[in-house]
């Protein structure tokens, strides 16, 4: 007869309870899963004139079931409107960054368990109610719906009441405004004076000041001491030819240096290192002046030094510079870049790479040298850089590759880059890229830029921090041997929605959580794949997409993630697939189920670029990206919310134009005051005209 199992006696049994209660607490097993999620702390970004960003921080939904549904309305309004769904975050690992030297990853970042994401295309300066309900079929602990009342920002501008100040060249004889000062320090600070002194001024500006400068050409005799030589032009830049702009206004009262709209102002810095400093001065503003002959026109900040806030540049010309602004703090809060004119010294006739041998070697000037290695880079949270023309540089508009954000791995709430715009943008001509989102954590949006002509990847995301990052209604073409897109050193969290692509992936991966939707991407040639991501995470994901595969190839596309039934492994082997044609791709992979197959007659206008001549440069007013009626293209897309609400037909149609809807306009709005214009598109005298 079996012996019955023996009760354990009261003691014992509390004992016994304890230690499964002290085991779970401290000691919990690897494999259990938690696929309820317990909603937790709940983020806005800083917002900017036209997005607001959110980041939900959870714990649980192991299964990756939850979602996060979105809507707003206007304060006051009745009606909620839909907006994207916030992208889930499951700790995406981005380790990347080339091994050189002996050192190790660049990077070393696992994203957070969360969810983030974007209201777009709203109106500046405008209150909105922003709603978030969390759901999980497995059940949501904790505070389940959030509503926050967020305004986006506006348009910086000069305030009103503050003293008023005019600056005039040394020489200057007509007639002058009063207070008139010689030489912008003079009037910025208590005096200048060219010598050891040249920094003992305290400031005379105060916020909401306006500094009104007068046409001439402001360039200083930066090895001259003294300044007493009445025959010899000094400003007070002794040596080495910087201008230390050290006050600072407010958000609402800036200190405004601007153009008098009596012609053109010049300042140039005679081939000095930095002309204008702004590292210790928040809230300066700079409109309608024309800065040339430096190596970097707008220091605003340094990594792990110091740096500014509130920089404003509008209606102004930068050219002959090596970089017009750079920014790698941190700290940096609420740029505005905005129409403005940033010609670089790289040759305007030709485009040059400075890398891929087998390709560009044969053409004098390679490797391409970075004699003007960027036009703006930045860092830091809710910054805009808009409607600016960016020609012949190496980068175009880039995020600052600054490394693992502060504080990885717990993230500094005031340090980590989020919530920046990068929109409008005309580029062309660019060595490399033409947009780097490089750097950037969480909703970083860059749409409806247009770039021509480029030779390292047009837009970039080389890393992205968890994501998202945003690419929607950008067109794309001539991008030679770097393609429209460029995803390197495992970049996490990256949608692509909703764009023209003339050239096919050859950068894209390894990358994590990578969507696509309702683009149009043509192959122009360069390599067989029209489509070829790699990707560490099997839900990843593109539809509704339009392809023109290149003609009699045997790989057509690939996709290369874990095993399927593997949600994601960023240390095994991915498995590449290869297929020739795009049903056998959609079968294989689940992919595409929607996508269509188009050519280059869907569009009005727009031709293949001739792969025989890389170094031909392509102007935008001889293309028409916009749709034909009746073509493939046409309302085979996806509703987006905020991004293609207002579809003309069925459906929203694929691709950076809706059919019967205006096209963006890029580039600079107007041109500045007294400031010579231009039409000429590859030429170092003004943007390209705009399409009709």
């Amino acid at each position: 007869m079996r012996q019955l199992a023996r009760p354990i006696p009261g003691a014992q049994f509390l004992f016994a309870f304890f230690l499964v209660i002290l085991a779970a607490a401290f000691f919990p097993a690897p494999c259990r899963a938690q696929n309820s999620t317990v909603a937790g702390e709940f983020f806005t970004d800083p917002p900017t004139l036209i997005s607001l960003g959110f980041e939900w921080k959870i714990s649980g939904d192991d299964n990756r079931n939850a979602s996060v549904a979105v809507t707003f309305r206007k304060k006051g309004d009745q009606q909620w409107r839909k907006a994207l769904p916030l992208l889930r975050l499951q700790r995406e690992v981005v380790s990347g960054g080339a091994l050189r030297n002996g050192g190790s990853h660049y990077f070393n970042y696992v994203a957070p368990n969360m969810f983030a994401g974007s209201i777009l295309n709203l109106e500046p300066g405008t209150e909105y109610e922003c709603r978030f309900v969390l759901s999980d079929p497995d059940g949501v602990k904790g505070k389940a719906e959030r509503t926050v009342t967020v305004r986006t920002r506006t348009e910086p501008e000069p305030a009103e009441g503050g003293h008023v100040y005019n600056v005039y060249p040394y020489g200057y004889t007509g007639t002058k405004q009063q207070p008139a000062f010689t030489g912008l320090l003079a009037a910025y600070y208590m005096g200048s004076d060219e010598s050891d002194h040249s920094n003992a001024m305290p400031p005379r500006v105060q916020p909401g000041d306006i500094i009104l400068v007068h046409t001439g050409i402001y360039k200083d005799n930066r090895f001259f001491y003294g300044g007493f030589d009445p025959k010899i032009p000094s400003y007070g830049t002794p040596f080495d030819g910087t201008y230390y702009l050290t006050a600072s206004g407010t958000p609402d009262k800036p200190i405004v240096i601007k153009g008098a709209g009596d012609g053109e102002v010049i300042f140039d810095g005679d081939g000095c290192q930095n002309l204008f400093n702004l590292m210790a001065a928040n809230y300066n503003y700079f409109e309608g002046i024309t800065v040339r002959n430096t190596n970097v026109a707008f220091l605003l900040g340094y990594k792990n030094i110091a740096g500014s806030s509130g920089f404003t540049l509008k209606h102004s010309r930068v050219e002959d510079v090596g970089r017009a602004v750079e920014d790698d703090w941190s700290g940096s809060k609420d740029f505005y870049i905005a129409d403005n004119v940033f010609i670089g010294r790289h040759n305007p006739e030709k485009l040059q790479s400075w890398w891929t041998p087998a390709v560009w070697a044969k053409f004098p000037g390679y490797p391409a040298l970075i004699t003007s290695e960027y036009a703006i880079k930045i860092y830091g949270q809710g910054h805009v850089v808009a409607y600016n023309y960016v020609a012949n540089w190496h980068d175009g508009i880039d995020v600052a590759t600054y490394g693992d954000p502060d504080g990885t791995p717990n993230e500094l709430r005031d340090r980590v880059p989020v919530s920046i715009d990068f929109y409008n943008n005309d580029i062309y001509n660019m060595a490399d890229n033409c947009i780097e989102a490089d750097g950037g954590a969480h909703n970083i949006r860059v749409f409806r830029n247009r770039c021509f002509n480029s030779a390292g990847g047009a837009l970039s995301a080389q890393p992205t921090f968890g994501g998202p990052l945003y690419f929607y209604r950008n067109v794309i073409y001539d991008t030679t041997t770097g393609g429209p897109l460029k995803l390197i050193d495992t970049p996490a969290g990256v949608l692509i929605y909703q764009n023209t692509f003339v050239g096919q992936g050859r950068l894209m991966g390894p990358a994590s959580n990578v969507h696509f939707l309702n683009n149009l991407i043509l192959g122009d040639g360069w390599a067989d794949p029209v489509l070829n991501l790699r990707t560490f995470t099997n839900y990843s994901t593109s539809d509704y997409n339009g392809f023109r595969p290149n003609p009699g190839v045997d790989d057509a596309f690939e996709w290369s993630s874990p095993a399927f039934g593997v949600r994601a492994d960023y240390t095994g082997q991915l498995v590449t697939r290869h297929f020739k044609s795009l049903r056998e791709y959609s079968d294989a992979t689940g992919q595409e189920k929607h996508s269509v197959l188009v050519d280059y007659d869907i569009f009005v206008n727009a031709k293949i670029p001739d792969k025989s001549d890389p170094q031909h440069l392509y102007n935008p007013e001889d293309f028409d990206f916009r749709l034909k009626p009746g073509s493939a293209a046409v309302d085979a897309g996806v509703l987006l919310p905020t991004i293609n609400d207002d579809f003309t037909g069925r459906a929203p149609d694929l691709g950076a134009y809706e059919l019967d809807r205006p096209s963006p306009h890029y580039g600079p709005r107007s041109e500045p005051p007294g400031m010579p214009g231009g039409s000429a598109p590859r030429s170092v005298t003004g943007p390209p005209a705009q399409p009709n």
